[in-house]
């Protein structure tokens, strides 16, 4: 299989997931984030183009279809289907601005051996893809709610013993911080 799916058959896959990640949602922030997301790509796609990503999917093992009693099918994602979803949302992943500072920062602090320095540059870089700022090399700060966002990119990585999350009240660089993410 391509490493590059088309757009509509990387929107089917995620879609799929999210079915996935509603079932295992704990909170109702989550399940209604998660839900309005389902809908708006699913809005996006076209009928003929969802049955051939279908048939694309199950043709390269990414998903498996289970017969019901009632002679209906359902799809199911397979093991291969749930690597390349988590990946495809890896790339994807943005934090959402709320309308409002809730006054609190948070950082991201990180000591991760060379032996995994691929692991290391992906996070550093992940972390300025997502708009936090660089204090030091391995310093981040971020003014908004990221924790969901933050724990997903460090479980993908597979960096949790390397990696802290601090939420704070104040930082003696605040003005600074303030003036960057246009808070003032």
């Amino acid at each position: 299989m391509s490493r590059n799916l088309n757009p509509t058959t990387q929107k089917v896959l995620l879609i799929l997931f999210g079915g996935i990640v509603l079932g295992l949602s704990g909170s109702p922030k989550n399940y209604f984030r998660t839900l309005k997301i389902i809908k708006k790509d699913w809005q996006k796609i076209n009928e003929e183009e969802i049955k051939k990503s279908i048939k694309a999917l199950y043709r390269n093992k990414m998903i498996e279809f289970k017969k019901n009693k009632d002679n209906t099918c359902t799809i199911i994602l397979s093991e291969k289907g749930k690597e390349k979803a988590i990946t495809y949302s890896f790339n994807k992943i943005k934090i959402p601005k709320p309308n409002n500072w809730d006054k609190k920062w948070r950082v991201a602090l990180f000591d991760i051996p060379e032996r995994l320095r691929k692991k290391r540059d992906d996070f550093r870089n992940k972390l300025r893809d997502l708009g936090f700022f660089e204090f030091q090399k391995s310093v981040f700060a971020y003014p908004y709610n990221c924790k969901d966002e933050i724990d997903f990119v460090i479980e993908f990585l597979k960096i949790r013993p390397y990696v802290r999350f601090i939420i704070a009240e104040n930082l003696d660089n605040e003005l600074h911080l303030k003036k960057h993410f246009n808070l003032l």
